[in-house]
């Protein structure tokens, strides 16, 4: 039996022509910001051996930071080397969807100890259904478990899609509302395979948290991230 739809899912259809004006306005209006220049692997750090993926989207990137010394990547491990000899790869690309990263991931090779999804924006915007994405992310944990070894994954909760200052109402509210079903689904996921975890983000009202579009984090947000992330990753 199917779920009853929900008042943002109703209201769709009437909001229509409101909807894609305001997307076509927030495109237009949209600075499209770079993916931050650096390197996308590496090796540093001391210790035991960590062999680490990052991967996902323009935010797994790092789009809204200079370097990908401020983005997610830089951040992340620069934590980790203090307590490992890490060695990583970014395997992330704007406009990804879980889709594009499973087909991206599987053009490479390699075993990897542990690894960070950032995905879930672009389902949104594409208008991807709970049920697909629900089984287009438990093929990447597969994937990311059986394929590549991954002892640890954090899995990057949707974001708040309703918090983007860039986005006009009523486009953030039904974003958001899709975003949030989409997490509960990522949230099912997770809990269906023990070598994952789930990361929420629990951010702040703070301009400076977002990038100059007011649609990707900024490096203030990255080094938050980060921190939290490598928090799971080096959980017992």
């Amino acid at each position: 039996m199917s779920n009853p739809l929900a008042a943002d899912q109703i209201l769709r259809v009437p909001l229509l022509p409101v909807l894609a004006a305001q997307g076509l306005a927030v495109r237009r209006k949209a600075q499209l910001l770079p993916e931050p220049i650096g390197p996308r692997e590496g090796r540093t750090g001391r210790g035991p051996r960590l062999r680490l993926l990052i991967a996902g989207d323009s935010s797994a990137a790092g789009v809204g930071a200079g370097t990908q010394e401020q983005a997610l990547s830089g951040h992340l491990v620069k934590h980790l080397e203090r307590h490992h000899s890490v060695e990583w790869r970014l395997e992330a690309t704007t406009g990804h969807t879980t889709r594009d990263t499973l087909e991206r991931l599987q053009t490479i090779g390699g075993t990897y100890d542990a690894v960070v999804t950032a995905l879930g924006v672009n389902d949104v915007t594409r208008g991807v259904t709970y049920e697909r994405f629900v089984e287009r992310q438990n093929q990447l944990a597969r994937m990311l478990t059986q394929r590549f070894g991954a002892r640890r994954v954090v899995v990057t909760a949707v974001p708040q899609m309703n918090r983007f200052p860039s986005l006009p109402h009523p486009l953030a509210w039904v974003l958001g509302r899709q975003s949030e079903r989409l997490d509960r689904g990522l949230q099912q996921v997770v809990a269906a395979h023990p070598q994952l975890r789930h990361l929420s983000l629990d951010l702040p009202n703070d301009p400076a948290l977002a990038a100059p579009d007011g649609y990707h984090p900024s490096p203030k947000t990255y080094a938050i991230w980060a921190e939290s992330a490598a928090r799971l990753l080096l959980q017992a």
